[in-house]
């Protein structure tokens, strides 16, 4: 390992911190013809590296962000010593393609990163890829696509995410037709739900931008973090059936899709789980729907009514333990978005006003357990959640005595009602 160079201004926290901010770096010599720069901000710095390519040339990298406010861990924040590491890896890199020992470094465009990270979310068996390549060809790619990632910077992303604000919501089309949008929604609550995509949109954009990070694809993420989400943007209240509503609904469902619509009101099934349901997975005797794999990635029995178990029991008559428990009229299986246009007949069939999306027989289910008192750490586990946060949000203000149960046992008693009136 090559010795690491002392420096009385960079060496240390407490002799930045004495550093006038200012907008060209301090730079300390590495080695012949690479220098390590510390720039200083008004509240924290960060270090790059620089090569002499002659003429009063550099060619210049990012490497991290120091660690003048939160402790180095190698890969985001770095010590002294471990920029001069890093350094010394980008400058031997570079030295090397010089001498033709690898092909030079190509340019790393935020596509490449968004390529990468969607090769990585299949990799690491991801289950809405294409949710996540229709977002990014849609909202991510056009705009930002062709920016190097050492050059993007926050006011140009700050400028994207207020531009996805301001554009209506797209409308399905064709493929190969031009985008279509709705109609802008000025409201309050327009402008929320806008918001509220759009910090979803950007997540998926930070996520693909620091894998390039741990990748070192890009020398820094300060062209990204300092991005913050918009704030009191998501919205804890959800579109749920009355029994009424359910009852209409599966009277103007036609069959297959009323046994499909059936299922997901009486398991609270997602469509993609419902869709690859197999008779091998309903356990008539302990009245449990088994789904091998869930949005987390985990396996989970969904426990049944009786009324459940009858449902399935009658649905499966006739079938292989390997056929599909639920499939269209062609025998073919449901695929990503048959349920559109049947839940949108069936919709206008039994009056249900606006028209629900397949996911809200899912709210429907999990709303009828929380108004009924059942625990919201089991309704998470009938779901699916990884944990209780998500249920919370959601269902926690249906439960009437959550609230007033959990706050009663978590004060206990400090007796001293009786004192205060004596």
């Amino acid at each position: 390992m090559a010795r690491t160079v002392r420096d009385a201004q960079l060496g240390s926290r407490t002799a930045r911190a004495a550093l006038p901010a200012r907008k060209k770096p301090y730079y300390r010599l590495i080695l012949q013809g690479l220098h390590l720069g510390y720039y200083r901000g008004s509240r924290t710095g960060s270090w790059s590296a620089r090569r002499f390519l002659g003429a009063g040339r550099y060619e210049e990298s990012r490497l991290g962000t120091a660690d003048d406010i939160a402790d180095a861990d190698g890969v985001t924040i770095l010590s002294f010593a471990q920029a001069q590491e890093r350094a010394r890896d980008w400058f031997l890199a570079r030295s090397k393609a010089d001498a033709g020992d690898e092909a030079p470094v190509e340019t790393y465009t935020v596509s490449d990163a968004l390529d990468d990270y969607e090769q990585d979310y299949v990799r690491r068996g991801g289950k809405a890829h294409d949710r996540l390549r229709n977002a990014i060809n849609a909202h991510i790619r056009p705009p930002l696509g062709k920016i190097e990632l050492g050059k993007l910077s926050r006011r140009k992303l700050e400028g994207w995410l207020e531009t996805l604000v301001n554009t209506p919501p797209r409308l399905r089309s064709t493929k190969g037709q031009a985008p279509r949008h709705r109609e802008r929604d000025a409201s309050p609550e327009g402008r929320r739900r806008r918001r509220e995509t759009a910090n979803r949109i950007l997540t998926v954009v930070k996520a693909a931008l620091n894998l390039a990070y741990q990748h070192r694809k890009v020398g820094s993420k300060d062209g990204w973090e300092a991005v913050k989400p918009y704030r009191e943007v998501a919205s804890a209240k959800i579109r749920y059936l009355t029994d009424a509503e359910s009852k209409r609904l599966i009277e103007a469902c036609k069959s297959p899709f009323r046994e499909l619509v059936t299922g997901a009101l009486l398991t609270g099934a997602r469509y993609g789980e419902l869709a690859a349901m197999t008779v091998g997975d309903f356990d008539y005797a302990n009245r449990t729907i088994h789904i091998p794999r869930s949005k987390s990635g985990k396996a989970r029995h969904v426990y049944l009514t009786d009324e459940g178990r009858d449902f399935f029991a009658t649905v499966l008559t006739e079938k292989a333990a390997s056929d599909r428990l639920f499939g269209r009229d062609s025998g073919e299986a449901w695929g990503h978005s048959h349920q559109f246009r049947y839940m949108r007949v069936a919709c206008d069939a039994a009056a249900i006003e606006p028209a629900i999306s397949f996911h809200v027989l899912r709210h429907t289910y999990a709303s009828r357990l929380a108004m009924r008192g059942v625990p919201l750490n089991v309704i998470a586990a009938q779901l699916g959640h990884s944990d209780i946060r998500m249920t919370e949000k959601h269902y926690a203000h249906l439960a009437p005595s959550y609230i007033g149960e959990t706050i009663r046992a978590a004060f206990g008693t400090l007796d001293i009602a009786a004192a205060s009136l004596a």
